[in-house]
């Protein structure tokens, strides 16, 4: 079975009270072109500091139903109420079969997740203590790449719907070529990823769809027409003509 937990998103009416929403480039781009379609099991979306694509992962995960700092479907912690309302304007187009497991995980609020994982293990309870389907050690006690990576091998079951934001901000280019084949075992397993990044690692999943998020339109592209691959490229294939061009006076 085609386990596409989330099919496609596009933007509801935003009411003239939230005028704010409607000028920001995002917004209006998905207006544009009406609806996102998820037809691969793996979606990225692409695009420089500003573009958006931080606040459309985020407002996908919150409409969803995951907290907006990150956690599973039944966190529901909150240490600073920071994230927009364009969750309540956007409409998504859900399989009929819910996902056994899912992880909304952002790098900004990780500790604040991992935060909630240890204050929930210190109620005193019959019950097994969460950090168990963590890996079995504290989040606070490993480093913050060693408790990305433990959340992903742990916690991740399978049947679920996977929603990243940034997970390479604390991986290095080997965890990231691991998370790759960690993405791959889950998929197999019935799972789907909605993943914001810059990582041009992780960009090459074989098969994803990917958007590319700008100051005027979202577009789906190719992995190789993607700035963050071209910008890349250009660097390893010459770091020291770039290096002289971006210390030119």
């Amino acid at each position: 079975m085609d386990e596409r937990y989330i099919r496609s998103v596009s933007l509801e009416n935003i009411s003239g009270d939230n005028s704010y929403l409607r000028k920001l480039p995002v917004v209006k781009n998905l207006a544009s072109v009406g609806e996102l379609d998820f037809n691969d099991k793996v979606t990225f979306f692409v695009g420089e500091n500003g573009t958006g694509k931080s606040t459309l992962l985020e407002a996908i995960a919150v409409n969803f139903g995951f907290n907006a700092e990150g956690g599973t479907l039944n966190f529901s912690f909150s240490t600073f109420d920071s994230h927009s309302t364009l969750y309540r304007y956007i409409k998504l187009v859900k399989c009929f079969k819910r996902p056994r497991d899912g992880f909304f995980l952002r790098a900004e609020s990780f500790y604040n997740a991992a935060s909630y994982i240890q204050e929930l293990d210190d109620i005193i309870a019959p019950s097994p203590k969460i950090s168990v389907s963590y890996g079995g050690r504290s989040l606070h006690e490993q480093s913050h790449g060693e408790s990305f990576f433990a959340l992903i091998t742990n916690r991740f079951s399978g049947n679920g719907i996977y929603i990243l934001d940034e997970p390479e901000a604390a991986l290095s280019p080997m965890r990231q070529m691991s998370l790759l084949a960690e993405i791959h075992k889950l998929v197999n397993n019935g799972s789907q990823f909605i993943i914001a990044t810059h990582s041009p690692i992780l960009l090459a999943y074989p098969n994803a769809s990917i958007y590319e998020l700008t100051a005027d339109e979202i577009r789906l592209t190719s992995y190789e027409q993607t700035e963050t691959y071209r910008v890349t490229k250009g660097f390893l294939d010459d770091p020291k003509r770039m290096i002289s061009y971006l210390f030119e006076e």
